[in-house]
């Protein structure tokens, strides 16, 4: 039981910094590509990197598991990651990020209101004070950047939504599956529409393919898909089915610090309100997570 609840905090840990950096990639992706192509190139070049780490494992995957498996790889992955995409390209990734944290809260009303799962009034009072440190780094934010396009963040409300339901599902569903299993199907079931919204998107077109920014902005999609999506897939699979919907979700919390971090390297404003407001969110998932 030790080992397991050692195992569940280093995952979210390492989640936390690999997400957290995620929205800064897709930012610099964003500079010679566009968000249509950046979201594309996602799921593609993911999808390549894990079947071939992972073909092997869909054999663990039944007959019964794989419209979970599909559902969740288009609710889990392929919409988030176009929405985020587009998102981005209009506000601030650290503003993104912030929103993000709306996962936690949006996992908990999902759980109880559709799959009838027991929630303590601990973890409730401590999502509640972690969403309390996020409305706080939003409004602080907006004060800070005024000309950001705040109809663009419903994009990420709907992404945060995609999220809720997807780690009830895995939780409820494909709690017996394996976590590259899931990650593997996941990839195989959305592979296909990723590759015709990749043609679509004009990337095979000749400004794009000739454009000077092209292998940089590559790069950085390559990193984002390699590490953001494929390895943290997988990770996230896992915490998922050694903890609960709630606790996995509270990553959100954490990706929200790393992210502000890089979002000031990158010429980002942070307040002190904002730097409270951090300290709010690790106290909020402390909480929900403490044991009596």
């Amino acid at each position: 039981m030790t080992q397991f609840r050692q195992s569940k905090w280093f995952l979210l840990g390492v989640l936390a910094l690999i997400w957290g950096s995620s929205f800064i990639l897709m930012k610099k992706g964003l500079l010679g590509f566009s968000p249509l192509q950046v979201a594309s190139l996602r799921i593609v070049l993911t999808a390549i990197i894990i079947l071939a780490a992972g073909f092997y494992s869909l054999k663990q995957i039944s007959r019964k598991q794989w419209p979970w498996v599909i559902l969740t790889g288009f609710i889990g992955t392929f919409f988030p990651a176009t929405f985020f995409a587009f998102a981005i390209d209009e506000i601030d990734s650290a503003i993104a990020s912030i929103l993000n944290s709306m996962v936690p809260l949006n996992t908990l009303i999902v759980g109880l209101t559709v799959f009838n799962l027991l929630c303590t009034r601990r973890q409730f009072l401590g999502v509640i004070i972690g969403l309390l440190g996020t409305v706080i780094l939003i409004v602080s934010g907006a004060q800070l950047n005024p000309d950001q396009n705040y109809l663009y963040a419903g994009l990420v409300i709907l992404a945060t939504l995609c999220y809720a339901f997807n780690v009830n599902i895995i939780k409820r569903y494909l709690q017996d599956v394996p976590a590259i299993a899931i990650a593997t199907g996941n990839f195989a079931g959305i592979i296909v529409p990723g590759l015709i919204m990749l043609a679509l998107s004009g990337f095979f077109k000749t400004e794009t393919l000739n454009s000077s920014l092209f292998w940089e902005s590559l790069g950085y999609i390559f990193l984002l898909a390699a590490f953001g999506t494929a390895l943290a897939k997988v990770l996230f699979n896992k915490l998922i089915q050694i903890s609960t919907p709630v606790f996995a979700s509270s990553v959100t919390y954490l990706i929200t610090v790393v992210a502000l971090f890089w979002g000031l390297l990158d010429g980002e404003k942070f307040s002190v309100q904002q730097g409270l407001a951090t300290i709010l969110i690790f106290f909020g998932v402390y909480l929900s997570n403490r044991k009596k």
